[in-house]
């Protein structure tokens, strides 16, 4: 597993839901300089989509350079997320609405050597999760409606970046917030004033005419408006 999340620090995760899934292989290579790739797992049941399994999941981890952030929309996520951790992932995201043990399921997944995240859905509420936010190494909060890409950012969605992010300094916890959705030049410095360390990119990425330049630039973005 590799080292958790520094929330010192600001990480960019491209989303390969906007790649040419006809060549996975060459669409990875363009991300190399990223932190890890997002796999967005989709069941057709938690959210109106389906892309990857757990098998498609384990090439991705061989062919890729860098690490396998799987985000999992996916419904009997106690039953299904230790698939993923056995794929090889670095790190495992469910989401809290499709769970029904979240802290039985982290623990499971840590166990397995792989980071455990737990996602809201934009209208998902963070306070049932305040008193146990040190059960997990990633909170993703998300920018738009899952199930598709190209989505435009919920601003509204920054006063809940806040509250996260001030309840984990006031718990003194070393936890990382993941942003997905939206997520471009024009709202990644938002995004990081509020509070957020990870962002996972997709359009903004993959239609960009240099995607290494992309990656890069969020970066500096990010790091400019650090969250203090």
């Amino acid at each position: 597993m590799n080292a958790a999340y520094s929330t010192d620090d600001h990480y960019i995760h491209p989303s390969i839901l906007n790649a040419d899934f006809m060549d996975i292989g060459g669409e990875l290579d363009k991300i190399a300089t990223a932190d890890s790739v997002h796999v967005d797992v989709m069941d057709n049941h938690f959210v109106p989509n389906l892309t990857f399994g757990p098998s498609m999941v384990s090439q991705i981890v061989e062919r890729s350079t860098i690490g396998v952030d799987a985000h999992l929309m996916i419904a009997d996520a106690d039953r299904e997320a230790p698939a993923y951790a056995e794929a090889g992932a670095d790190s495992v995201t469910f989401h809290l609405e499709a769970a029904g043990a979240p802290i039985k399921l982290a623990r499971d997944l840590r166990r397995k050597n792989t980071q455990a995240g737990v996602a809201l859905r934009p209208a998902t509420p963070i306070e049932p999760l305040l008193d146990v936010l040190g059960e997990f190494d990633l909170l993703l909060l998300m920018t738009v409606e899952p199930g598709f890409g190209g989505q435009s950012f919920l601003t509204s969605m920054l006063p809940k970046i806040r509250r996260a992010r001030r309840a984990i300094s006031e718990a003194n916890l070393e936890l990382s917030i993941q942003v997905d959705g939206g997520v471009s030049r024009e709202t990644i410095e938002r995004c990081a004033e509020a509070g957020a360390n990870v962002f996972v990119a997709g359009s903004a990425i993959y239609r960009a005419q240099d995607a290494a330049e992309e990656i890069s630039a969020l970066r500096d973005l990010a790091r400019a408006h650090t969250a203090h």
